[in-house]
């Protein structure tokens, strides 16, 4: 199979908490920033329609997390991963936020974890540094 040929799957989920003040303010900050994301980017791809976005007013219900999911299928995105990091956490730099996982699923290394936590509470758009934590999982082995 050519380098080309091969497929990565992309996915994973952005929380933040609707517990905290201003969730709606929040969500409709976290809903602007996914769709000022272009409707077609350039490679590696991360564009608005990968992604699914919540309404800014929900009903009262019992949950406290409001999670903002996405999917895409790439082909060998692996070979471009640091520039799809990058686009990812210029995305996540302009939105409110707890936590973030993202999952790469590559034909030849296994499935590769990230996980992006904030350092307080929660995530403010402009504020500080990201911290990011890998995990590469092969056949049932786990490596940090």
């Amino acid at each position: 199979m050519l380098q080309g040929d091969q497929e990565s799957i992309v996915y994973g989920c952005i929380k933040d908490s609707n517990s905290l003040a201003g969730g709606s303010e929040r969500r409709r900050i976290n809903r602007n920033a996914v769709l000022a994301l272009p409707s077609a980017d350039e490679w590696p791809f991360l564009c608005r329609d990968m992604f699914s976005i919540p309404t800014i007013k929900m009903k009262q219900s019992q949950y406290q997390t409001d999670v903002i999911h996405f999917g895409a299928s790439y082909r060998a995105v692996e070979y471009e991963w640091d520039m799809w990091i990058q686009k990812f956490e210029e995305l996540l730099r302009s939105m409110y936020w707890v936590s973030a996982t993202v999952h790469l699923e590559t034909e030849l290394s296994g499935v590769h974890s990230f996980s992006w936590e904030a350092a307080g509470l929660y995530h403010e758009p402009g504020s500080g540094d990201m911290q990011v934590r890998c995990e590469w999982t092969q056949e049932g082995r786990v490596s940090v």
